[in-house]
């Protein structure tokens, strides 16, 4: 359940939810025929009756619970959280969410057992991080968050910056790296640099160096599947711990890349918001 005050004079929830958010067509559908959106009074709202602006609205979705099975949540960190949204961080050494139906011990299981401790029981990751990979994961709360969520980082238009130690000296203190990354066809996991392949753009700037190594800032245009690891590696200087793609070893064997920082301006409030590990 979320609310919603209408920011426009004369909107129906008709053209809010088919024309303003584009939700999905099963989402309206449910929500039409199980009367989910209301007003302040709990009373099923007419759908085509043009609304004024500043009217409350509440919209209920009776069947749209998530599949994951629950797990501890004790030390789920969750850094930011509204109606809408949450994001919270992912510890290097597990997965995004689970391979097979009834599988425990990922993020998902641990968000899934912390919105249900709240009353809810939705929630679905916006994007993905890496198993040896930490940091923040944006996850929808509720159908339509996720379908606007979804549109947002198709779009471009959720920043996602990360810290990475890389083997080496970086000498060159910011860049841009575009090269196409596709599928290795001698190993069914592994990208590669391929002139057929998508489309891909990071940003980098250096932040400090050690003896060995180089610490950067990296930012992602597009995000296509080990992005940042595989244009890293391709400029001779792969993530540390990402031996797929030539990194040197890490006594946990996780890698040294971390999200830390989402950006995007919010669907439902029109605010900027941005999300960030201390």
């Amino acid at each position: 359940m979320f609310h919603y005050t209408t920011k426009e004079n004369d909107m129906t929830v008709e053209q809010l939810l088919r024309e303003r958010w584009q939700a999905g067509k099963k989402t309206v559908h449910e929500l039409r025929m199980e009367k989910g959106v209301k007003d302040v009074e709990g009373e099923p709202l007419d759908w085509r009756s043009p609304l004024p602006t500043g009217t409350r609205l509440t919209f209920e979705f009776p069947h749209a619970p998530s599949t994951y099975e629950s797990d501890h949540a004790d030390h789920l960190d969750v850094i930011y959280e509204d109606e809408h949204i949450l994001a919270a961080v992912k510890p290097a050494g597990i997965a995004t969410h689970p391979a097979t139906p009834g599988e425990k011990g990922t993020f998902m299981n641990q968000v899934i057992a912390y919105v249900r401790e709240q009353g809810g029981d939705y929630a679905e990751h916006v994007h993905r991080l890496d198993k040896g990979t930490s940091g923040l994961i944006l996850v929808a709360k509720h159908p339509i968050a996720k379908a606007l969520f979804d549109r947002l980082l198709e779009q471009g238009q959720i920043t996602r910056m990360y810290v990475a130690e890389v083997d080496g000296e970086m000498r060159r203190p910011r860049g841009s790296i575009h090269y196409p990354i596709g599928r290795d066809r001698h190993h069914p996991s592994k990208r590669r640099v391929s002139p057929s392949g998508q489309s891909a753009t990071t940003h980098f700037r250096v932040i400090r160096r050690t003896a060995d190594s180089t610490f950067v800032e990296a930012e992602l245009e597009t995000g296509r599947t080990h992005q940042i690891r595989v244009h890293l590696s391709h400029i001779g200087h792969p993530v540390k711990g990402d031996t797929l793609y030539d990194g040197s070893e890490t006594p946990d064997g996780n890698y040294r890349l971390t999200a830390t920082k989402l950006s995007f301006v919010h669907p439902f409030t029109g605010e900027l918001t941005t999300v960030e590990l201390d």
